[in-house]
């Protein structure tokens, strides 16, 4: 079996307990207006241009025989649709500017970059299945997940929940941990922001928090000004996920403003024209207030 994964990061510290190995699965049902990994949206495949590495040689546009790549107004642009030999124009390139952005990986390779980190889980640490949604490959992803407690090796899930809830229930049993996002409680604006409609999350949320593991599941909901930062839909997300489960772990992110630096690789553009700073300890309190206003009794915010 194999699965496409476009990025492997080591010694990370805010996807679970202790030093993890987070896993980024590509693909992924959402399409959020901010989203942080924009490159995982899409299952497609695809050649990526870093401006940033190029020494401007030319050597791609004189390779290229179909299109792909081309110099407009002093600038290389990809037309990812030609029919090009992308590997053949990667090797090419001499400063490592081209890349796919994602690879085909046998569970045994996935297993492999992971025992490199092994010694880090003695600590706590472990391995997080990431994404894109880790559950739009969730054959690929339940095989990691199987392998690594045969290796005992600690297990945990970021997801949309945006999944059908017998994949849900497939997965859980090797899982020692679940962050599951919650973005916006009202419908219309979920849909507005993400594409999807919240009645399916908010189906899975509540097998979640009715299950065996509800200790070990936090819920998530990034602050993204003008969106879902605002008291009316942290209230209301508050209120739903304690009304299941009174002892619901709730975590509120700080918005992350590095995201916008990655969307010039897909040739789209970010939701905001003017970036948004990071919330500061103050405000990030006030947000705490209203998730404890809501009646959570265990908020964790990242400041």
């Amino acid at each position: 079996m194999k699965g496409r994964i476009f990025d492997i990061q080591r010694f990370s510290t805010h996807d679970g307990e202790g030093i993890r190995t987070t896993i980024f699965l590509k693909g992924c049902p959402l399409s959020c207006v901010w989203c942080q990994n924009p490159e995982g949206i899409l299952f497609r495949k695809r050649p990526i241009y870093f401006e940033n590495r190029c020494i401007h040689c030319q050597t791609c546009v004189k390779r290229s025989h179909a299109g792909g790549v081309k110099i407009q107004d002093g600038s290389i642009t990809l037309d990812i649709d030609a029919k090009e030999n992308w590997n053949d124009l990667i090797d090419w390139c001499p400063a490592g500017a081209l890349e796919m952005d994602s690879k085909e990986y046998e569970v045994e390779e996935v297993m492999q970059e992971v025992r490199k980190d092994m010694v880090f889980y003695k600590h706590g640490g472990g391995v997080t299945l990431s994404g894109g949604e880790a559950l739009f490959q969730w054959e690929f992803a339940l095989e990691i997940l199987k392998q690594c407690k045969k290796e005992g090796i600690h297990t945990a899930l970021e997801t949309s929940l945006y999944t059908k809830q017998e994949v849900l229930k497939k997965v859980l049993p090797y899982l020692d941990a679940v962050f599951a996002d919650f973005k916006a409680a009202d419908d219309k604006k979920h849909k507005k922001y993400t594409d999807v409609s919240n009645r399916k999350i908010k189906k899975n949320l509540k097998y979640l928090l009715q299950s065996e593991k509800k200790e070990n599941v936090t819920i998530r909901t990034p602050m993204i000004p003008g969106m879902t930062a605002f008291k009316e839909n942290v209230l209301e997300i508050s209120r739903y996920i304690s009304g299941i489960y009174p002892e619901v772990s709730y975590e509120i992110l700080n918005y992350n403003p590095l995201a916008e630096s990655k969307y010039h690789l897909i040739d789209q553009e970010f939701c905001f024209k003017e970036n948004p700073k990071l919330y500061s300890k103050e405000q990030m309190q006030e947000f705490k207030n209203w998730a404890l206003e809501g009646g959570v009794k265990h908020v964790i915010i990242e400041s």
